[in-house]
């Protein structure tokens, strides 16, 4: 017999309600926000999937710990008024097999981390906080010193958490939680399928001190997301799709593509860019916005062209945005940390079918737009757009591979 999709869902539901409680403070361990309890809290996840899975639940307090790993079978419920607080000591997160920066290397766990666990839920009204500051501090502070030297500084050399990781896990559900304060990505999802995140806030600072790279959900070879009812604000990218660089990306058994993704009904603040395909994305495809608010300096839709990399990007659509932007769209070529390898070739990109639709927007300038000259563009369309800008001009290059249906720029009508 085939399970449809819903009542696998219902299914699911079933369970979780179902499951049995370990918490916290009935398993011993210590209402405490000064006392590290990483292994007190590794030990009750333990003992959950020893006894063939439960929900560990927080309770109202503030409980210290590094990296926790979850197992089959588990889940996490965090409840109103409790905080699981991350270390601030990268000692307390051991370096283990990981996906950074679009590569698979060995690297520093997150605070939260799902590996191989299908149905796992995160839920509640409480807290992940990543207690991120000495991390942003670290950060500047190395890329600073570095700057002197005239010497260049990655993301990857300055030592950070990231704060929730999930690998290969199917049919998740993160609800209702506040993810706050990541010493690096916030959400770091890695070959997922089957995810929703619903409800959430998602925040870290731009000051007084900034919390750089703290992207808010970041897609990585994943498929069937659904994102809604969630607000974001973040020091970098709200939703970044990833899925690989480097000139032979496409040829690599462990990047791929991220599609159907859908994002709707949600609310962004301050980041550098609403939705991103990111410096490190192979192929994005069947992607939806819709129906959110904007109130960022940031450009809704940013695309970045990275000319050491292949990419495909296409079938993308923005719908009934409001609020205020720097532009609606960005496409940037986009050189970080550029390394050709041994490619001696232009690594191919191809952009289209990328929709606009039922917009209303205050903003800089309606688009930015560069690709490079080997790229292959087309397609692109926007249709019944209101625009308030500093500048009507729209790119040239732009206006050759786009349609307009009634759309306007401080009133005046674009053809």
């Amino acid at each position: 017999m085939k399970w449809n999709r819903s009542l696998l869902l219902l299914l699911m539901v079933c369970v979780h309600l179902h499951a049995k409680e370990f918490v916290l403070t009935k398993m011993g361990v210590l209402n405490d926000s000064t006392k590290l309890q990483t292994a007190a809290i590794q030990k009750v996840i333990d003992e959950a999937a020893a006894e063939g899975g439960g929900e560990i639940v927080v309770p109202e307090g503030v409980f210290l710990t590094g990296a926790l790993f979850f197992k089959s079978g588990t889940s996490l419920r965090v409840e109103a008024g409790g905080v699981i607080k991350g270390s601030d000591h990268i000692a307390d997160y051991p370096l283990v097999p990981s996906r950074m920066e679009g590569k698979l290397l060995e690297y520093y766990a997150a605070l939260i981390n799902v590996k191989d666990v299908d149905g796992f839920s995160i839920s509640g009204k409480g807290t992940i906080n990543g207690n991120g500051e000495k991390f942003w501090k670290y950060f500047w502070q190395y890329r600073d010193s570095l700057r002197a030297l005239k010497q260049p500084a990655t993301n990857l050399g300055a030592h950070r958490p990231r704060l929730l990781f999930f690998w290969r896990c199917n049919n998740l559900t993160l609800q209702d939680v506040r993810l706050c304060n990541a010493g690096f990505w916030t959400t770091h999802l890695y070959q997922c399928n089957n995810v929703v995140f619903q409800n959430l806030e998602i925040y870290s600072p731009y000051k007084p001190v900034p919390a750089p790279s703290t992207d808010g959900i970041d897609l990585d070879v994943c498929s069937h997301v659904r994102i809604s009812h969630c607000s974001i604000s973040v020091n970098d990218d709200a939703v970044c799709i990833k899925g690989g660089k480097g000139p032979w990306a496409d040829t690599l058994p462990e990047n791929g593509i991220v599609d159907h993704v859908l994002i709707e009904q949600c609310r962004f603040g301050d980041s550098h860019g609403v939705l991103t395909l990111g410096s490190e994305a192979v192929h994005a495809r069947d992607i939806v916005m819709r129906h959110c608010t904007v109130e960022s300096t940031a450009p809704v839709l940013r695309m970045k062209r990275r000319p050491d990399t292949p990419q495909i990007f296409e079938d993308v659509k923005i719908e009934d945005v409001t609020g205020q932007a720097r532009t609606l769209l960005t496409v940037m070529v986009w050189k970080q940390f550029f390394d050709m390898e041994d490619r001696t070739t232009p690594t191919p990109c191809r952009i289209s079918n990328i929709s606009f639709s039922d917009i209303q927007l205050k903003c800089s300038q309606l688009a930015e737009y560069e690709v490079t000259s080997t790229d292959e563009v087309k397609n692109f369309s926007f249709s019944h757009i209101g625009i308030l800008a500093a500048t009507d001009s729209i790119p040239p290059a732009l206006m050759r591979v786009s349609t307009f249906t009634e759309v306007a720029i401080n009133g005046i009508g674009i053809h």
